[in-house]
């Protein structure tokens, strides 16, 4: 009986810290999501880890560091109008370990001329006890 309810009891606590990884995850995305809309690109690459072995792959192919990115979103994004207001949808978070995890979704920006968007694949990694995206792949 005792080990029944140890086994339950450890059952219960996987699934709380997996819920609550999760939900650390999807807040690390809509704060991103509204640093970005605030125009404040900085903020929004707080979610990234901040290492030169940061991955981010576009259109153009990998680019590797954690500055890269931000002088690349800097490049491409000069200002708020050209920003716009980003909206992600998650269709999916998978914890991969307890140090790793998987999303799938989409973003879209709303701008005042044009609406772009496509699709991100992201793995995150628990760096310090804090999530960061380690690698982005959007499109």
């Amino acid at each position: 009986m005792k080990k029944l309810i140890l086994t339950c009891l450890l059952f219960l606590i996987c699934c709380l810290t997996y819920a609550q990884d999760k939900q650390a995850i999807i807040k690390l995305m809509t704060d991103q999501q509204t640093a970005w809309s605030n125009g404040n690109v900085e903020g929004f690459m707080q979610g990234y880890w901040k290492s030169d072995s940061l991955m981010f792959i576009g259109k153009r192919g990998p680019a590797y560091g954690w500055q890269t990115t931000l002088n690349n979103y800097k490049k491409t994004y000069p200002d708020k109008a050209a920003m716009g207001k980003l909206t992600f949808r998650i269709d999916k978070v998978e914890l991969l370990g307890k140090q790793d995890a998987f999303v799938m979704g989409a973003w879209s920006l709303a701008r005042e001329k044009d609406s772009p968007g496509g699709y991100f694949t992201l793995w995150f990694r628990k760096i310090n006890g804090e999530w960061k995206i380690v690698c982005d792949h959007t499109s």
